[in-house]
């Protein structure tokens, strides 16, 4: 097998053993957020970060803002303090204000127009990866990806591709911090999981070189999650390609789910994951509509967040949404 892609870090830029995944402190839930134009999408991602145990119990204990030296931007240093402002806050909301203030070096965001809430948690993870890189320089690939925000929601996954001409296997290996999930014909998340999981054929002219032939083949192509995240992030991807409509079907998930049959070992103990969070999207196509979320709080107790609003809520509401993003932890 010829693999590329798992080299071992050169330094650990975060001790793993550091991350605590159970909440340090219970608490009754914070404040909801008011929405400042068309800025759902933003408050269902700030929200979902918020009720993570791992970044929440890291945040909350400043060791970030104690030692950053960057200038200016800094997106740990915003969530620390949005963070702290939401569960300590004794209003029933506030204003993410320094978040609006800086949307334009999150990503291509305003305040006044619809944005993605998928868009948004990816931008907002990678300005978060980013502030834990500053001040380190030329670092190794595999050294930056051992970062608190790596540590809790990276994870890798093997393409695993063989040549249908002489069966030379090839391995290849790439970090993620979330799973997008195409849901055409998916009735569940794992009849997704499970589609993502089946090999798929790749012809000859989408380029697949095979070193042994020497040349373009055709080849068979598995991805497998190799390495499973402490938080896993999955979206469901509700824009159809061909028409971009949104696709507007009930797709299954439970609260408990089992990462092990989706792994490159099936072998082995299960991974079990438990839901916490999910964001959901109202509305007929993917360009309108309205972000609203659900959380599990501290005190173990679900939450509806809906802009300003947080009301308590049972486990059934939450499992019969339309979900757009699915946030497990092990």
């Amino acid at each position: 097998v010829i693999s590329k892609g798992m080299t071992p870090p050169q330094r650990i830029l975060f001790p793993p053993e550091k991350i605590c995944m159970d909440w340090r402190q219970k608490r009754r839930p914070g404040a909801g957020l008011y929405n400042l134009g068309s800025t759902c999408y933003l408050n269902v991602v700030l929200q979902c970060l918020t009720y993570t145990p791992p970044l929440a119990n890291y945040l909350l204990s400043r060791q970030h803002s104690r030692f950053c030296h960057q200038q200016g931007f800094c997106m740990m240093c915003i969530m620390e303090a949005h963070v702290r402002k939401v569960l300590y806050s004794s209003a029933s909301a506030i204003r993410p204000r320094a978040v609006i203030r800086d949307l334009r070096f999150i990503g291509e965001f305003k305040p006044d127009i619809p944005g993605d809430a998928f868009e948004f948690l990816r931008c907002t993870l990678s300005a978060m990866q980013r502030a834990c890189l500053s001040g380190s320089s030329d670092l190794d690939v595999s050294s930056q990806e051992t970062t608190i925000i790596f540590q809790i929601f990276g994870g890798f996954l093997r393409s695993r591709v063989t040549c249908l001409t002489c069966k030379t296997v090839s391995d290849f290996y790439k970090a993620f911090l979330d799973v997008l999930l195409k849901i055409k014909g998916a009735s569940s998340l794992t009849t997704a999981l499970k589609d993502f999981v089946t090999p798929k054929q790749m012809d000859g002219r989408k380029g697949f070189k095979c070193s042994k032939c020497k040349k373009k083949v055709a080849a068979s192509k598995r991805v497998t999650v190799h390495h499973a995240p402490r938080v896993l992030t999955v979206c469901l991807g509700r824009a159809d390609d061909q028409t971009s409509r949104k696709l507007s079907q009930l797709v299954e998930y439970s609260e408990y789910l089992d990462l092990r049959p989706y792994m490159s070992d099936t072998a082995g103990e299960p991974l079990l994951y438990s839901l916490y969070a999910l964001v959901v999207h109202s509305g007929d196509t993917c360009l309108d509509g309205h972000f609203f979320c659900y959380t599990k709080a501290s005190n173990g107790q679900w939450y509806k967040m809906n802009d300003v609003s947080v009301e308590s809520c049972c486990i059934h509401t939450v499992l019969g949404q339309q979900a757009y993003l699915l946030f497990y932890a092990r």
